[in-house]
C-alpha cells in the first residue's frame, strides 16, 4: 500500500506546500539521490575500465576484498543485489580471472566466490581510486564521513518503511 504524503503539521512538509511545489524535480530527493549516483558512477567510470572492471564488479570486489569466500547469498546480501543479478556479474568476473565460483561440499545449492590470485592483485591496483574519488568531489573528510552515514541512516529507514 503506497503511503501518502505525511500532515504538514508533521513538520516534514513546509508549511503552506503546494502540490506544484511538492511535485517540483528539484524539490525531490529521489532525484538528487540518483542523478548524484549518476554523476558518481561517470566519475569511477575510466578508473574503472582502465583496470578491465565495471562499477557493479568493483562493488563486489570491494566486498571481497574485506571477506573473501562468501557466498553468492551473502554477496548478495552485502551489496543489495538479488542472485538473478549477481549470478550473470560474477560470471563475468571468473570468466576474467578475479574469482573462482565453487559449490560447497555440504549444501550444494550455496556457491562460494573466491578471490583468484589476479583478483587479490587488482586491490593494490585499484588503492588509488579512493583518494581520486575524494579529490574529485572536493569536500571535506569529516563532511564525507558524515554524508555517507546520513545516506545509509536514509536508505535504513526507507527499508524499514517499505516493510511496514
Amino acid at each position: 500500500m503506497p503511503h501518502e504524503l505525511p500532515d504538514p503539521a508533521s513538520g516534514l512538509i513546509p508549511p503552506g506546500a503546494n502540490t506544484d511545489t511538492l511535485l517540483r524535480l528539484d524539490n525531490q530527493l529521489c532525484f538528487a539521490l540518483y542523478s548524484a549516483s549518476l554523476a558518481m558512477t561517470r566519475l569511477y567510470q575510466p578508473l574503472l575500465s582502465a583496470l578491465g572492471m565495471t562499477y557493479p564488479q568493483y562493488l563486489a570486489m570491494l566486498v571481497l576484498w574485506e571477506q573473501d569466500g562468501l557466498s553468492v547469498s551473502e554477496l548478495g546480501e552485502r551489496l543489495l543485489l538479488d542472485s538473478g543479478t549477481l549470478t550473470p556479474l560474477l560470471k563475468r568476473m571468473e570468466a576474467s580471472g578475479l574469482v573462482t565460483r565453487q559449490r560447497d561440499a555440504h549444501d550444494e545449492r550455496r556457491v562460494h566466490i573466491t578471490l583468484t590470485a589476479a583478483g587479490r592483485e587488482m586491490k593494490a591496483r585499484a588503492a588509488s581510486i579512493p583518494g581520486r574519488i575524494l579529490n574529485a568531489a572536493q569536500c571535506p573528510v569529516p563532511e564525507l564521513v558524515a554524508l555517507t552515514r546520513q545516506v545509509q541512516a536514509l536508505r535504513q529507514r526507507l527499508v524499514q518503511g517499505g516493510a511496514d
